[in-house]
This record gives C-alpha cells, structure tokens and sequence, in this order.
C-alpha cells in the first residue's frame, strides 16, 4: 500500500470505500464527468466577480488555469466512459456538494465569497483523496493510471482556492472558519448513502 497525501481535511475515507465504488465502473465515471463540468463551471463563476481590472492580483489567470485543467479532465473522462461502452445520465445529483455550500454565509460579503471559495477548496481536496483511493484499489490497470494522473494534476486547487480567500478576507480568519468548515465536511461525506460516486459514504 502507497503512502497517501496527507490532505488538510478532518477525516480520511477509509481503504473499504474504493472497492465498493469501483464495482460499477461506468457509474463512478458517469458521475466524475458531472463534476469535472461543475467544477468547470464552478471557477469561471469566479471570473465574473470583479469589473476590469479591479480583481486581485492574480485571480483571474488562477480561476481560469482551473476552469482549463478541469474542462480537460472532462473531456478525458468522458473519452475514458465511451470506450468503455458507458453512457452519461441526463441529470445528476450531488447532494455532498450541496450540503456544504448550504455552510455558506449567504448575504455576507466577503465572507460569503470567502466561504464559497473554502467549500471548493474542500470539493477539492475530498475528491483528490479519493482518486488516491481509487488509484491504489482499482485492479483495473488503466482505471488506476487515471484516478492517479488527475491526482498529479489537481492537487494544487483547493490550495489556490484557500489562497484566493486570503485575499477577500484576513488570514487567521480564513483558518479558523477553514477548520470550522472541514469539520462539518467530515460529518456530511460519512452521512451520504454508499454507491459508485466520488462522493459517496462508506458506510
């Protein structure tokens, strides 16, 4: 067994969820397309933020280096699902994702900006875990190759994420209401029914 990345969330996924998700290959690819187009979409919302040149520094060749890395892994993904012989559903559900941006402080200027930019920095940072697990479980050799490039490729998100809040709201704050965010992350991934998803339980 690998060693895994010490991500900065309050619980890791144990070693039993990834074979419980890979027993229906097409269905965890089916659903990782659905987020790798969130996500797409997720980060170009953030470009739309600030008139012409009153973003900050750096923010919106950040946002949209992660809209390009993340339409690519889209495209790869849904590549990966044809040759399989899968097929995408019409509608997707994601109801962890919802359950932590109903977390954000809505009407509350930068801090909602600021929570809306630590709970994709937790989408992030859960799902990287979890192509680890999927990486080192599957015996799927080509499967284990995937879940493990797109690891190599999205780590660095969710820590430009946190950065990006750094700059809307101060530091120490970002890290306290960081912790106080992971910990109901914890509780909503052990809550979600089990089954082939990125997201899924594991109980």
């Amino acid at each position: 067994m690998t060693e895994l990345t010490n991500f900065p969330l309050k619980s890791r996924t144990p070693p039993t969820w990834a074979p419980q998700a890979l027993k229906d290959p097409n269905a965890l690819l089916a659903d990782q397309a659905y987020l790798e187009k969130k996500a797409a979409n997720n980060a170009l919302e953030f470009l739309n933020l600030w008139s012409s040149g009153e973003a900050p520094d750096r923010w919106l060749s950040s946002v949209a280096a992660i809209a390009k890395d993340e339409t690519q892994h889209l495209a790869l993904v849904l590549r990966l699902l044809e040759k399989r012989g899968g097929t995408l559903p019409r509608t997707h559900k994601n109801p962890y994702a919802l359950a932590l941006q109903q977390l954000v402080r809505k009407g509350r200027g930068p801090e909602e900006l600021a929570d809306r930019l630590l709970v994709s920095a937790l989408i992030e940072a859960r799902s990287c875990e979890r192509f680890e697990r999927l990486a080192e479980a599957s015996e799927d050799a080509e499967l284990s190759r995937f879940f493990a490039s797109l690891v190599k490729s999205e780590n660095g998100h969710y820590r430009i994420f946190i950065e990006m809040a750094k700059k809307i709201v101060a530091g120490e704050k970002v890290s306290a209401r960081w912790r106080q965010l992971a910990e109901k992350e914890g509780e909503i991934i052990e809550a979600q029914p089990p089954g082939p998803r990125v997201h899924s339980g594991y109980k």
